[in-house]
């Protein structure tokens, strides 16, 4: 019986060759063979595709056809490298396409050798890379235009990873901090953060990494900076967040809020002779109000008093039986007089007050950011030391912050005229359990007699002060329930404190 089964080995042997060369044909890349000699024996699709000759024209031919004269030598020491029986390894190179442009591109050849084991060829394959260098110079490209963006920004730009340590660090930012970016590149952010900032910052990270509670990141706000002389000021304060592969980075753009341009300034100096002239307008309106409200009872006190001193002038039974009905009228009108003052100052401190829970800290920078614009030029050098986990205050976050604002702009005015001017803003809690804020500046001080009557009207230290400020400003912290001060700044000038109950205890007086 004959068997007419195909033997398994040579059928094995038979779809393995045609299976290479399935794959050869289908491939993109070109793969080519040749001889020692450099005469093409072979040519698949991807090589056609890739140089645009058809393997009937490439075929029999030499290979140095598709290389570009500047490439001649490097065809032949291949050729030789093959011959020696060595293999060669990636080689970036160019060839000619057909139509005669240069097609970059990738060559791996290596020697074909016979069941003796001799070299009888070569085979190469050959991957173009144009797409690869048209990626990687619009890369090269965008990286250049990103790095000018980031390096002309007026803005300080900062890039830190997740464990806050600090990866760029922008021209501007080197002027805002006073830092060399070989300085901090590698050290952690808080370098730029004052306290009580600084100690919290990598928990912030850690919290927002956990929670993925988003507190400033895509929201912004206005924070307080620290310089490499250690001195503070305000900026305005906006981080994005960048993901690269399981890591996260953040990007933060910082401008420098007392850096304002010229014409802001001139606006904050015309907003502040408006407010000047409205407070003018505004006593002269109350003013006038107030005398107009006093002129009657006042008016009757001197009448019926007028009248009890003709009465008594007279003498006699009758006239003195007079008398005490004319001193309850002076009595019932001077008791009127009071009310209209009393309900004049209680309209001036109270007004329509709205109170909520404020961080006292965050109520301080936000403040001190807006009455500092414009103070670098003149040469003031800010410090902040704000104490860590104070409690809340219940307050009228805008009355407040009007006192803040006022006590530091009266500190600036007080160091124009001198040439050390340093000012410095504090928060901590008090021995009595209330939370202080004080505001120190390097200026003149205070005399004895002005410090004696300073929070009653119209009394300054000012030559050109109204001097009503300060007085509004103790109107404002008594309807808080709290108490201002001053006393001598001990390296010289005048040191303003004022103290408010925090939330708890500002409850408990709610309710006796």
């Amino acid at each position: 019986m004959s068997d007419d089964r195909t033997d398994p080995p040579a059928a094995s042997d038979r779809f393995a060759k045609s299976m290479l060369a399935a794959i050869v044909q289908s491939t993109n890349a070109a793969v080519i063979g040749k001889t020692l000699g450099g005469v093409v024996i072979t040519w698949n699709a991807g090589a056609e595709k890739m140089f645009g000759f058809s393997a009937a024209e490439m075929i029999g031919q030499p290979i140095a056809g598709i290389a570009p004269a500047a490439r001649a030598a490097e065809m032949q020491e291949i050729l030789q490298r093959i011959r020696r029986g060595e293999r060669v390894p990636p080689l970036e190179s160019e060839r000619l396409h057909k139509d005669g442009h240069l097609v970059p591109v990738v060559l791996e050849v290596s020697p074909i050798r016979d069941d003796a084991g001799r070299i009888i060829g070569a085979s190469k394959i050959a991957h173009e890379i144009s797409h690869q260098r048209r990626l990687e110079t619009e890369l090269r490209r965008r990286e250049a235009e990103l790095g000018a963006i980031v390096a002309g920004a007026p803005e300080a730009i900062v890039a830190i990873d997740q464990t806050g340590r600090i990866r760029s660090f922008n021209p501007s930012a080197e002027r805002q901090f006073g830092y060399r970016a070989e300085e901090v590149i590698g050290e952690n952010v808080s370098v730029l953060m004052p306290a009580p900032h600084a100690e919290r910052h990598d928990r912030y990270i850690g919290r927002y990494l956990e929670t993925g509670e988003r507190r400033i990141i895509g929201i912004g706000r206005v924070v307080v900076g620290r310089r490499k002389d250690g001195s503070t000021f305000p900026l305005e304060l906006a981080i994005s967040e960048v993901s690269v592969g399981p890591d996260r980075h953040f990007v933060g753009f910082a401008r420098d809020l007392t850096e304002r341009q010229e014409m802001e300034d001139r606006l904050q100096e015309l907003h502040e002779k408006l407010m000047r002239v409205s407070r003018l307008s505004a006593m002269g309106q109350m003013g006038a109000a107030l005398a107009h409200e006093l002129n009657q009872p006042l008016t009757a006190i001197l009448n019926y008093s007028v009248a009890a001193k003709h009465i008594a002038g007279r003498g006699g039974t009758d006239a003195l039986a007079q008398l005490p009905g004319l001193l309850q009228q002076v009595s019932e009108q001077a008791t009127r007089a009071g009310q209209i003052i009393r309900h004049i100052r209680q309209f001036v401190e109270k007004g329509a007050s709205k109170r909520q829970t404020e961080d006292v800290n965050q109520l301080v920078e936000e403040a001190c950011a807006l009455a500092l614009v414009g103070t670098k030029q003149i040469g003031i050098k800010s410090t902040f030391e704000l104490s860590a986990n104070l409690p809340p205050i219940s307050v009228d976050k805008v009355q407040i912050q009007q006192v803040i604002m006022n006590l530091v702009r009266n500190a600036v005015d007080a160091m124009s005229e001198h040439d050390r001017r340093e000012l410095r803003v504090t928060t901590r809690e008090a021995a009595s359990g209330m939370i202080a804020v004080g505001v120190a500046d390097s200026g003149p001080g205070l005399s004895e007699q002005v410090r004696a009557r300073l929070f009653q009207p119209f009394v300054s230290s000012k030559a050109d002060g109204m001097g009503i400020g300060l007085s509004i400003c103790r109107a404002i912290v008594q309807a808080h329930h709290g108490r201002i001060s001053s006393e001598p700044n001990p390296g010289g000038g005048a040191h303003f404190v004022f103290e408010l109950p925090h939330a708890g205890i500002a409850a408990d007086t709610a309710t006796i």
